[in-house]
């Protein structure tokens, strides 16, 4: 796989990635993207793992998805998370937005996140 991130669900493996939407679209009332109830994580110096409570899953994350998922916990835009994979890991912008999105619509076809109403806070 080519994909800089990549999600274990137990022994499988897929590229995640859903679209958040940047604040600019956020202030015109579109929904964005917050971890859905239910969804725990934690985070160490090789990834992550969350734990999905609701549905019984398990999925573990390399060191740039966990990234990523700590960077979407803190509200960030997508192109802030783009601009920053890209700095930290020296990996081609492009290559980061595919790959950003990618994963975020797996976390999205998982159910690991959901939309939120652009003023609702959390």
């Amino acid at each position: 796989m080519n994909a800089v991130v990549d999600v274990n669900l137990l022994s499988w493996q897929c590229p995640l990635h859903i679209l958040i939407r940047s604040r600019n679209q956020q202030e015109r009332g579109k929904p964005v993207l917050k971890i859905a109830e239910g969804v725990r994580s934690t985070h160490d110096c090789d990834g992550a793992v969350i734990l999905d409570i609701h549905h019984g899953q398990m999925f573990t994350l390399n060191l740039v998805g966990s990234k990523i998922l700590e960077m979407l916990e803190h509200g960030c835009p997508e192109s802030q998370m783009i601009q920053e994979i890209s700095r930290k890991f020296r990996i081609r912008p492009e290559i980061v937005e595919r790959d950003v999105r990618e994963f975020l619509e797996c976390l999205e076809k998982h159910r690991l996140v959901e939309s939120r109403a652009p003023n609702s806070g959390a």
